[in-house]
């Protein structure tokens, strides 16, 4: 029972790893690969905005129809993973604690 406990604490650890990690992979290749609109999320009115409004606006992005409208397939792969790996760690850490609470 505690391998599985430690497993799921593991697994949940690397889901939100995972789901940082893929922010900052989409990230990088909106910036590579389409500038124009990486722009649209890093400038407002111009100007280029500081980090905690790029984070911001990036997750507007990452919840928007337009980036799969973009059809590339690295990026949709990427979404999809930042997506989905928060669902993943969050039930991982849920049935840790579930295991906790049975074994007292």
């Amino acid at each position: 029972m505690i391998e599985l406990y430690l497993s799921l604490l593991m697994t949940g650890v690397a889901c939100f790893l995972l789901h940082f990690g893929a922010q900052y992979r989409v990230a990088s290749l909106l910036q590579r690969n389409h500038p124009r609109e990486w722009q649209i999320i890093a400038e407002a009115e111009g100007r280029p905005t500081n980090l905690m409004r790029t984070w911001m606006r990036l997750q507007l992005a990452l919840r928007s129809p337009v980036l799969p409208a973009l059809e590339d397939s690295a990026i949709t792969r990427w979404r999809l993973a930042w997506r989905y790996s928060l669902w993943a760690a969050w039930l991982c850490w849920f049935g840790a604690l579930g295991i906790q609470l049975n074994a007292r």
